[in-house]
């Protein structure tokens, strides 16, 4: 998408960032891959064996480019993961494949980058207690599913009720939102269960899912936020992390405006907001 060049070529342009702040991550190793999603389902993808049916609930046809974007993309959450550990907070510029389950792809997503990289640092002990938290206007249903039985790690997902995907999994918390959801209710509820979710789990690393899908402005997305809401959004999450002293990493998610400048903003202004609160 357009999107991943214009919002690292604007936080360079307005010196948000500069070029020292960027990397490009290499593919992610095999063992990663298969800690996470089911063997067999990955020799489909790595094979371009998956079924014509398989690619379709995906919704592009496979491609050896396509799945190696997805395993660089899993590699930089993994990378920022380490990079957050270190500074506070770090990006994936991409990211947010939220519909990847163990062992299907799904709504464009075909492995899971924050589920990778959760299960990565668990199983290198870098991490005891991890919460997800996302806030995409879709329910993050692959990352319920992969970490339905992992209690190290707790879901929590914000997101339209009759929003796809039509078959909801069982987050840790799930939050429905209704059609035409505005400012105040969506950011009442937020402060609600950010304070109910870092309580009841007290994280030590966080995976924030930040869509900008949620705006009222978005073909898809069926919400009414305007884009201070969606930056207050941000906000109350970094606010949060930094309270509890908890580093975080973010992947971008969702955003489809018609307007390709606002969707690139609204990314910018999470980007600007850990700026200003980390450095």
């Amino acid at each position: 998408m357009l999107k991943y060049e214009l919002i690292p070529a604007q936080l360079l342009h307005e010196g948000t960032i500069t070029q020292e702040n960027l990397f490009a991550p290499v593919p992610l190793a095999e063992v990663d891959i298969i800690n996470t999603h089911d063997v067999a389902y990955w020799l489909q993808l790595k094979n371009l064996t998956l079924p014509a049916r398989e690619q379709r609930r995906i919704g592009f046809p496979l491609s050896s480019q396509l799945v190696e974007r997805e395993v660089r993309i899993a590699q930089g959450t993994i990378d920022g993961a380490k990079y957050a550990q270190q500074f506070g907070v770090a990006f994936n510029v991409a990211g947010g494949t939220h519909h990847a389950g163990s062992n299907w792809g799904e709504g464009f997503c075909l492995l899971n980058d924050q589920a990778i990289a959760a299960n990565y640092l668990l199983n290198n002990v870098l991490s005891k207690r991890i919460l997800i938290i996302d806030l995409d206007v879709h329910q993050g249903n692959g990352t319920a599913e992969i970490f339905q039985n992992e209690r190290r790690v707790f879901t929590f997902s914000m997101h339209g009720d009759k929003n796809f995907p039509f078959r909801k999994e069982v987050s840790d918390l799930d939050i429905p939102l209704e059609d035409g959801t505005d400012d105040d209710t969506f950011l009442n509820k937020l402060s609600d269960a950010l304070t109910f979710v870092f309580e009841k789990h007290q994280p030590d690393f966080v995976f924030y899912l930040a869509g900008v899908d949620v705006l009222e402005s978005d073909k898809l997305g069926k919400l009414a936020l305007s884009k201070n809401a969606c930056k207050q959004r941000d906000l109350m999450v970094f606010e949060a992390c930094l309270k509890h002293q908890v580093p975080v990493q973010i992947s971008m998610g969702g955003g489809y405006s018609a307007d390709i400048k606002v969707i690139v903003d609204a990314h910018c202004n999470t980007f600007r907001l850990a700026a200003d609160l980390y450095t």
